[in-house]
């Protein structure tokens, strides 16, 4: 029996495919007029930041929400690359401990669940990320959480009520695709820390 075609994933990706290449061209051309010295100054360095910025992120939502096919794998140098360049300069740090390669498939899921994290955090925090035998644990730590009861119900149960928004959308795809890896995601949620399984 062949899987399901997920279209969410699809058009993840055809978007950021295409949106990849002409990111990468503004920021090459950012840095040819940085080199020539001709034009230099803050308003330079505030587009050179918000390029690299794009950049980093496009290349995690095309991990996050773009497709996956089970024998696809993706190494720990170009993870670390990713959340690196992802988080130069913010309020959240992500600490990922792992294999040297992984099931490209399994890291969505765990992209998808740092984003589920960064909305908790919206204050910052620490976020780390480990995998022992096929088994993941991540925990999110602050400070001062920002946690709704319902939205983070709605990841283990599918008859949860709640209402969901294009900021809130990677809680909406967990669960799909939580059955898709035929794994169970179990949420310590206390005060400063929330612990992930699955």
């Amino acid at each position: 029996m062949t899987e399901k075609t997920d279209l969410t994933a699809l058009l993840g990706s055809r978007i950021c495919h295409d949106l990849i290449s002409p990111i990468g061209a503004i920021g090459n051309g950012v840095e040819l007029l940085m080199m020539d010295g001709s034009i230099r100054g803050p308003e330079m360095t505030l587009i050179s930041e918000s390029v690299a910025n794009a950049n980093a992120r496009i290349r995690f939502f095309r991990v996050a929400f773009g497709a996956s096919m089970a024998e696809q794998r993706i190494g720990r140098p170009e993870i670390l690359s990713i959340l690196t360049d992802l988080t130069r300069g913010g309020r959240l740090q992500i600490d990922w401990q792992g294999p040297t390669d992984l099931p490209r498939r399994e890291v969505k899921a765990a992209f998808l669940l740092i984003l589920c994290l960064e909305t908790a955090m919206a204050y910052g925090g620490k976020i780390r990320v480990e995998r022992n035998d096929a088994r993941w644990t991540m925990t999110g730590q602050a400070n001062k959480m920002k946690v709704d009861a319902d939205l983070w119900e709605s990841l283990s149960n599918p008859m949860a009520q709640v209402e969901m928004s294009a900021s809130r959308v990677h809680f909406a795809l967990i669960p799909d695709e939580m059955s898709r890896q035929n794994r169970r995601l179990t949420a310590d949620i206390r005060e400063t820390e929330i612990r992930l399984t699955f």
